[in-house]
This record gives structure tokens, C-alpha cells and sequence, in this order.
């Protein structure tokens, strides 16, 4: 099976002292078609994710069923449920057609291919109706496999740090996706998921506050990560490595890291490469990662700190999971 992600985010937002907008930052250059393609892990199966607590149902509609394992896991975060909306829906459903279409993963169309529904995610949410009115927020991520799951793709593009740092995004309120499958036993499922906070935000965590994955006490976390399988790849030079760690603030807040460790019950702690936007100029200035640079051990025990301070207030947040 192959699988390839993309991700596209972006914020506008008021400041106090303004009246006018600070435009949105390009969070990773994400670039025209193509682009990699890499040999991925057996997918999980529906079923299997299903047997988790309060896990949605399984209806076989490869769009809503994304959606609906997004919102699961935001919620188990403690970050806002995203309220369906269909003209974002159209928005993503025509993106995918398009890539269909065209034998492509890209955030940007090209006028004149079949299916263009507009070049840039804001154009495309334009021409489904979705007006951007500032202050706004909108982010989109896009999955190509040959595995039909919603739930699968879903959880995949939260297993890929840099889309986690999107759909994780608490200020959004609203979302649409959109699924097209090519025809043939290998072809691909499009993905695409956008989500948007217009004419203000969603209330967010507040200022001083982190949402954290995995979540305290979550169970039956992957062991591992295939860095190659995104793009932009977060780990240079290496494949396989352990399941990312992360912290999200509201994207209108400043994280700065002090320590980020993560260790086996009673053991040393590990060797992790971190995200930041001071190691890596993809990351916003919201968010942090570490990623263990070996697979983690199964049916363990993980604790993790992290000490920063977000917006100047000093954090310190201790926390534990549990590997499958």
C-alpha cells in the first residue's frame, strides 16, 4: 500500500493595537503535484479502531467517517467538536474529485485540468460560498492511499506530526471533507479535510493553556512512525522511528520550549528530535513536538514533561500513555 500526505494552514488575526490584519503565514511549502511516494504500514482496520471507547460508528462513507474520527480525537483532547458545514464540505469534496481527476496530491490547481474548482484552499472555499471574513482561520490536509477507511485516513494524517498540528488547530469551529476513490483495485482514495474558523474564533484553550498527544492515560498507542510517508518529511534521514509527542496552543499563542522528554517507566529518556518553530521554520510558534528516534517499545508504559512557557506564562505539563 502507498500512502502520500500534504497539508496547507493559515491564520488572520486582529491584534489589539490594529484594526488592520496581520495575513495568514504559510505554515511548509507544500508545493505543486506530485511529490513523494513511499511504501507505508499495513493499514489498521476499521474495525479494530472501532473497538475503542466511545469510538464513532463505522458507516463505510469514507468522508463523514474521517470527519467523524477528526472530531472524536479533538474531543478526546478536550479542543472543540467542529460543527459540520457543507459548503466546506463541497469545498474538499471538489478538491478530491480534482486529484482524482488528475492523478495528483497538491493543495494548488491548475486552471484549464479537469475538475478545477479553484487554485489556492481559500479560492476553493470562495467558490463553494465559504466566505473567509477576518478575523479567519483555515487549514486543509490531504491523504492519497489505497485503503478506503475514513477512519484510517483520519488517523494517519494524526499520526503525520505536521497535519497534526492542523487538525489539532483549536481555534477552527467548522469542517467539511471530501473522498474520491480512482477506478481499479489499486487506485488511490483522495482525502481532504478543511477546516475554518470564520468571522472569529472558536474559544480556543485560553491563554496559558496546552492540549497534549497522545493524551493522559490514552491506551493502545502506535509504536511507530514512518517519517518518509510525509512530505515535507520531519525527520531527515530516517524511515522509522517512534510515534510523535506533541502540545498545541491556540495559533494566536507563543510556545517556547525549556524540555520536552519523554521515557519508559523507570527507564532513561529517550533520544527525540524536536519541532519547533525555533529547529524548524514548518512548525508554527503554537506548537511543539519530539519525536523518539526508535521505535517505542510495546505494551508499555510512557511518561512524558515538557517545561516551556506559552505567551510568557510558564507551563509544566506530566502526562502518560500506554503503547498497543
Amino acid at each position: 500500500m502507498t500512502l502520500r500526505r500534504r497539508w496547507h494552514f493559515a491564520v488572520s488575526r486582529r491584534t489589539m493595537a490594529l484594526s488592520s490584519v496581520l495575513l495568514a503565514a504559510l505554515l511548509g511549502a507544500c508545493g505543486g503535484g506530485g511529490g513523494g511516494v513511499a511504501s507505508a504500514p499495513a493499514p489498521t482496520v476499521p474495525s479494530t479502531l472501532q473497538q475503542e471507547p466511545g469510538a464513532p460508528a463505522f458507516s463505510g462513507n469514507t468522508a463523514l467517517d474521517g470527519m467523524n474520527w477528526i472530531n472524536y480525537r479533538r474531543n478526546q483532547l478536550g479542543l472543540s467538536v467542529l460543527v459540520r458545514n457543507a459548503k466546506i464540505d463541497a469545498a474538499a469534496q471538489g478538491h478530491s474529485d480534482y486529484q482524482r481527476l488528475n492523478n495528483t496530491i497538491t493543495h494548488d490547481q491548475i486552471a484549464g485540468l479537469s475538475g478545477f474548482t479553484g487554485s489556492t484552499p481559500e479560492n476553493r472555499l470562495a467558490a463553494a460560498g465559504y466566505a473567509l471574513v477576518r478575523p479567519f482561520a483555515y487549514g486543509e490536509v490531504i491523504s492519497a492511499t489505497t485503503e478506503t477507511s475514513g477512519f484510517y485516513q483520519a488517523e494517519e494524517l494524526i499520526t503525520a506530526i505536521y497535519h497534526r498540528f492542523v487538525i489539532f488547530e483549536p481555534l477552527f469551529r467548522e469542517i467539511g471533507t471530501g473522498a474520491a476513490t480512482a477506478a481499479g483495485s489499486n487506485g488511490y482514495t483522495y482525502f481532504t479535510s478543511d477546516m475554518a474558523a470564520s468571522n472569529g474564533y472558536s474559544a480556543g484553550l485560553g491563554s496559558g493553556k496546552l492540549a497534549v498527544y497522545p493524551f493522559n492515560s490514552q491506551s493502545r498507542v502506535p509504536t511507530n512512525f514512518f517519517s518518509d510517508n510525509e512530505k515535507p518529511d520531519p525527520v531527515d534521514g530516517r524511515n522509522e522511528v517512534g510515534y510523535p509527542i506533541s502540545v498545541h496552543a491556540d495559533a494566536s499563542a507563543v510556545v517556547l520550549v525549556q524540555s520536552f522528554t519523554v521515557r519508559p517507566r523507570g527507564g532513561a529518556a529517550l533520544s527525540t528530535q524536536l519541532l519547533s518553530r525555533r529547529t524548524d521554520s514548518k512548525v508554527a510558534v503554537s506548537v511543539a513536538a519530539i519525536i523518539p528516534l526508535a521505535v517505542l517499545n510495546a505494551a508499555t508504559t510512557y511518561d512524558v514533561n515538557f517545561a516551556g512557557t506559552v505567551d510568557g506564562v510558564a507551563v509544566t505539563r506530566d502526562w502518560s500513555f500506554s503503547t498497543k
